[in-house]
């Protein structure tokens, strides 16, 4: 099948044809352009959502620990890749695609004008070939007539006895004359009609089935083009699938990841005081005003009075309880002296009780500041603002940094001494003098880095002694609530006589307004057990050394540290690398 033996005589319609093949090769490629602008607005506009939705923190005590949110942050990333795995794809159709079939449409069209020039300049060939040919057959034809007539004129003259003989011989030398241009025209012709069926079969079997053929080979070439060009739009998207599979497996993943149990329990570890409970309302007794001797013309002894507690007082007390942030501030403000020295009946007792209640009101009002001040204010050096074990996870995590800030400096100094020994013994290389501030900079760096380190650890120590003390003192608490005469005072220590409450003094500390504040829970049950797979020596202070094999009792699961809070059979407890152990998380497991 060739268009040069199959359509020879359809320039035309080859010329339209070719052109329309031309169009639809520019269509497609405005097909592929718009195509490739929806993937880069897609792109760009998932790539704005995802920043839309982000988290905008600049610190890292910021960042979610939520599961539910850690998931959705891990889907935002998840969706980020997606993104660009779309702008991968419209790059590819850029490249491949669109800019190949630009290129290859630029080209097509100037082979399909040269192929298209050389058949109309062989047709013209030919049109002037037979031009040429009829013009000499024309003059043959007409060099006949003419030696026809001039016959037609001789045999007359030659005929007629009228005519003179020169008559005759003139009429017979134009007839030669006419009969010579005619042969030579017939001559002519017949060279014009051997020349011009020469060309004609030339063009027509030659000429014209080479330019056919090289345009049915360029029409071809489009085709394939348009091919290759339809298989890379789909090979663009077909390579990002996989990329794309393990981004939606992604997003399943961090939707399997959201656990709510984990997620209520970081509620519990955000937002637990650390107080207890608020205890049970004492009895006010405001009868032993009406059961007084009616001898009696006065009241009560001031001795007496002074051991009667004020109404007032009791109440605040009592109230103390469910204070605001879980006990009234302590205020070391002493009442009025001459309050104890009045008795009821004088118009002064009035007075003064107002006054040492607006005393009290007033020191209340400024331990709300203090405690507020210390909540909402900023955070303190020694984490001292934070629960006991935030406090001592803090400052386990800052002596971390420190250490690994210490051995980077030691490692330098290290590395400094060796350098200046290389240059005391190899001078041309450098001065040692001039290692010297570098030197003295890194030691100054190691001593203040161990200074931090010892007062972080001194911290450290004074959070895991009061633990131990506020739980002895709350088992102990919990012991003596049981006897009947016992009763537990505002300020946490324990009295038997509910008169005694009004003379008990608080004991000062460095912190009066966080005394008793964060009082350590039960011993946490065990969630699971463990398999030690490998020694650990614990030699850090907080960790728990353990052998190989060793079962221990999971008690607090891994809060993405690398360390699991872990308790042996004698009840020692502490932290364990979440690497060197197998962990089996059970409902009911063994444990305190």
């Amino acid at each position: 099948m060739s268009w040069g033996t199959e359509l020879w005589d359809q320039f035309d319609n080859l010329e339209k044809h070719t052109q329309w093949g031309i169009d639809f090769l520019d269509k497609y490629a405005k097909f592929v352009k718009e195509r490739l602008e929806i993937e880069q607005n897609y792109a760009k506009q998932l790539r704005n959502l995802v920043k839309k939705f982000c988290p905008k923190r600049s610190a890292k005590d910021e960042e979610p620990r939520f599961t539910s949110c850690l998931s959705f942050y891990n889907i935002l990333n998840e969706l980020n890749d997606y993104a660009g795995q779309r702008e991968v794809v419209a790059e590819e159709i850029g490249h491949r695609v669109y800019a190949e079939i630009m290129r290859y449409s630029n080209d097509i069209k100037g082979e399909r004008k040269s192929h298209l020039h050389e058949g109309r300049k062989a047709q013209q060939y030919l049109d002037m070939c037979l031009k040429q040919m009829d013009n000499s057959k024309r003059k043959f034809e007409r060099e006949c007539r003419e030696a026809e007539k001039a016959q037609q004129s001789y045999e007359r003259l030659d005929n007629d006895t009228n005519a003179t003989k020169s008559d005759v011989e003139k009429a017979k030398q134009q007839l030669h004359l006419r009969t010579h241009m005619a042969d030579e025209s017939k001559n002519e012709y017949a060279a014009q009609l051997q020349n011009y069926n020469a060309e004609q079969h030339k063009h027509f079997y030659i000429v014209i089935p080479q330019v056919y053929k090289h345009l049915q080979e360029m029409d071809e070439r489009r085709t394939i083009k348009l091919s290759e060009c339809y298989k890379g739009f789909a090979d663009a998207e077909r390579k990002v699938i996989p990329i794309i599979s393990k981004c939606l497996e992604g997003m399943v993943q961090a939707a399997k990841s959201v656990d709510e149990r984990r997620d209520s329990q970081i509620v519990v570890d955000c937002f637990k005081s650390g107080f207890e409970p608020p205890g049970d309302f004492p009895f006010e007794d405001y009868s032993q005003h009406i059961y007084r001797t009616v001898s009696d013309g006065t009241i009560s002894t001031p001795k007496q009075e002074s051991l009667k507690p004020d109404p007032r007082m009791t109440v605040g007390k009592a109230k103390g309880k469910l204070w605001l942030f879980g006990k009234k501030p302590k205020s070391n403000i002493p009442p009025c002296p001459l309050h104890d020295t009045m008795s009821e009946s004088d118009p002064l007792h009035y007075c003064v009780s107002e006054v040492n209640t607006h005393r009290q009101r007033a020191a209340s009002l400024r331990g709300i500041k203090r405690v507020w001040s210390l909540r909402m204010g900023p955070a303190l050096e020694d984490f001292s603002h934070l629960p006991p074990e935030q406090r001592r996870k803090r400052l386990q995590q800052r002596i971390d940094e420190l250490s690994r800030e210490l051995q980077k400096e030691m490692d330098q100094k290290d590395a400094l001494n060796k350098m200046k020994d290389v240059y005391e013994k190899n001078p041309q290389m450098g001065d040692p003098g001039s290692l010297h501030p570098k030197i003295a900079e890194t030691t100054s760096n190691i001593e203040r880095l161990r200074m931090e380190i010892h007062k972080n650890e001194g911290w450290l120590s004074e959070v895991e002694g009061k633990v131990s003390q506020r739980s002895e003192r709350r088992h102990s608490a919990e012991a003596n609530h049981l006897v009947a005469q016992g009763r537990e005072s505002p300020e946490g220590s324990y009295t038997e006589d509910a008169n005694q409450e009004g003379r008990v003094q608080p004991q000062h500390h460095a912190h009066p307004e966080f005394d008793d504040e964060f009082d350590d829970d039960e011993p946490l049950p065990a969630i699971g057990h463990c398999k030690s797979l490998y020694p650990f020596d614990g030699n850090n202070e907080g960790t728990l050394a353990m052998k190989e094999g060793e079962v221990l009792y999971i008690i607090e699961e891994d809060k993405g540290d690398g360390w699991t809070r872990a308790r042996k059979q004698n009840g020692e407890e502490g932290y364990v690398p979440t690497s060197y152990i197998e962990i089996t998380l059970e409902k009911n497991s063994k444990g305190s």
